[in-house]
């Protein structure tokens, strides 16, 4: 994807002297008090921060920070907290500034070069949400260079994300953002093959526009959860009491021959790990799938589909995983989604792996070094895999062009 890279705008010399508005996502998980409790996007946002330092310009740094109603700045949608952390990471002064869409000023005086301000949560502002064009053109007007480096909100067209890189004199990527680009066009756009897709979750109907996305693209399509649950009732298993769509038995079935027309495949589980509650301490049993009774309740799948997964992933040239086979969170139901965190881990192919619960199976198992990319994005994230061009791709791709 061509778009200008704000790496290469340092490297050449052409932020000097520049004001640089960096849009980041600093939307960090805080307690009642309003500490942070997981810093990790911020972490993330120094290096294209310290790259706009370092090459001269005059930095302003935004993001937003849970819901705030537009118009009104509490003390909870402050990011206060944000620039405290900041500055401890910087190792220098990060003012906060509220009130900025007008100007950008630290006790009287516009930002220096060599100098970085946070500007209070940009949510705040009246038409954010909407790409309102008169607040778009206002924070435009405030710098020289655009710096979209917040994948998170890259599925979103807002003033700040969207209407900004419009108007501004250059909209570029920042590093956290080209690095999600590269990654996403390594794995969909251009993979090694055999391309294997990992999708799990509890509903086909969430991500059924992602399923017939990939069905036309990968070699081999794993489904997991109530989503392996809902396949096994279109190939015409029983599977007890267990979550599933009965309603979307068609679609499936449309997946799995899209798949098959191919030459490609949806393995169907041939074990599962049953329970007759949902509930950590329920006895696990482990029985073929064809062996399901009224009263079970599937939370897994079963060791020897666990294996023969894990041995295809090994073999794969490109892995994308979104979502848990099992219910990891309980010990007697982790062993599928752990196999196959480690066949991952252990693989030569290049993965990229997205999600909330893909994250937090990924830290659980300790495989974070061991998996190629994992991305920042939820949302954006799942849209890419539906095959969706995100706003924040088309615009800069588009100034780019210009």
């Amino acid at each position: 994807m061509n778009v200008i890279r704000f790496s290469d705008l340092c490297a050449n010399g052409q932020v000097a002297g520049k004001r640089v508005f960096i849009r980041a996502d600093l939307n960090v998980p805080q307690d009642d008090a309003g500490n942070i409790t997981e810093d990790t996007r911020i972490r993330a946002s120094i290096p294209c921060i310290r790259l706009a330092l370092d090459a001269g310009a005059s930095v302003m740094v935004t993001s937003h920070l849970g819901r705030p109603t537009e118009g009104t700045l509490t003390a909870a949608d402050s990011l206060a907290p944000v620039a405290r952390r900041m500055q401890e990471l910087l190792g220098c002064d990060v003012a906060l500034v509220a009130n900025w869409v007008d100007g950008v000023q630290v006790q009287g005086q516009p930002v220096a070069a060599g100098q970085v301000v946070l500007l209070e949560n940009c949510r705040v502002n009246k038409g954010e949400k909407k790409n309102d064009e008169t607040l778009s053109r206002k924070m435009a007007a405030l710098c020289d260079i655009f710096v979209h480096d917040a994948f998170g909100t890259a599925h979103r067209a807002e003033a700040s994300t969207y209407g900004i890189a419009q108007f501004a004199p250059i909209a570029c990527a920042g590093p956290l953002l080209a690095a999600e680009m590269d990654a996403i066009s390594k794995a969909l756009l251009a993979p090694k093959h055999p391309l294997v897709a990992i999708v799990a979750g509890s509903k086909v109907s969430t991500k059924l526009t992602i399923l017939k996305s990939l069905a036309e693209k990968v070699d081999q399509l794993i489904v997991g959860g109530g989503i392996a649950n809902t396949f096994m009732l279109a190939a015409g298993l029983t599977i007890g009491k267990s979550l599933a769509e009965p309603g979307l038995l068609d679609e499936a079935r449309a997946v799995i021959e899209a798949m098959k027309a191919r030459g490609a495949a949806v393995p169907i589980p041939t074990d599962v790990v049953t329970a007759k509650t949902f509930a950590a301490d329920a006895p696990a049993t482990i029985k073929a799938a064809t062996d399901v009774a009224d009263d079970d309740l599937i939370l897994d799948i079963g060791p020897d589909t666990a294996q023969t997964l894990a041995n295809q992933l090994k073999l794969a040239g490109t892995i994308v995983w979104n979502g848990p086979v099992g219910v990891f969170e309980f010990a007697a139901f982790e062993n599928g989604t752990k196999t196959i965190a480690q066949a991952i881990a252990e693989s030569s192919a290049f993965s990229i792996a997205g999600g909330g619960d893909t994250l937090a199976a990924i830290a659980k198992y300790g495989i974070d070094k061991q998996v190629s990319y994992i991305s920042t994005g939820g949302g954006a994230f799942l849209e890419v895999l539906e095959g969706k061009t995100l706003p924040a791709f088309e615009v800069l791709s588009r100034r780019a062009a210009a």
